[in-house]
């Protein structure tokens, strides 16, 4: 690979997306994660194993010529494995493109400030929004656009500092879409989300 060639793991990507933050929005969903939380909806993300090598060039450009988007949202996966990464491709887009951005992450965010990761540093002062913490199932409250309640929602900018319900204790909607030959589920799963899909595709 040539220097400064850098690449992302990448589970998957699709737009628009309007089901994980306000707006038309490019979603990206990173490969691999160091958490293994139980009722977990996308398993086959957190292995090293899958996805695609992706050049940070390349997606900045598929991002950047993508119409009538106003905003990114990285998920996963985990984001902060590959944050520094995922901060050059944020900073690249913006040269171009004028979009939020918004992040999921397992991590605690007092702990990555503690961490003080520069990479992961670097991609939390690129958010507009950065939702924090491991999914548990049994704080699930069917609310808003994070899995579970110990999760927060935090506003780096002003962005959309108004919007506090809509992250926090809106509805929750499913986009379904085809990624080649598999069925893609995007969005935060409403309760009873993967019977009802079940019943829908058998």
């Amino acid at each position: 690979m040539p220097p400064n060639m850098e690449r992302l793991h990448i589970a998957d990507m699709h737009a628009p997306v309007i089901t994980l933050g306000p707006g038309r929005r490019f979603v990206v969903w990173v490969q691999g994660c160091c958490f293994d939380c139980p009722g977990c909806t996308s398993p086959q993300w957190r292995t090293a194993d899958g996805g695609v090598f992706t050049e940070v060039e390349e997606l900045s450009q598929i991002i950047c010529q993508t119409p009538d988007i106003q905003g990114l949202t990285i998920s996963g996966g985990e984001p902060m494995l590959q944050a520094g990464t995922l901060a050059h491709l944020v900073q690249i887009v913006r040269r171009n493109r004028s979009l939020s951005v918004i992040c999921y992450t397992g991590f605690d965010l007092k702990a990555l400030e503690n961490d003080k990761e520069p990479g992961r540093m670097k991609l939390i002062s690129l958010c507009d929004v950065l939702i924090d913490g491991p999914y548990i199932a049994a704080l699930n409250d069917n609310r808003g656009l994070r899995g579970s309640s110990n999760q927060q929602v935090h506003f780096i900018s002003d962005c959309y500092a108004g919007m506090k319900d809509t992250f926090v204790s809106g509805p929750r909607r499913m986009q379904l879409a085809f990624s080649g030959d598999d069925l893609l589920a995007a969005g935060v799963p409403p309760q009873g989300f993967a019977r009802d899909l079940n019943l829908m595709t058998h």
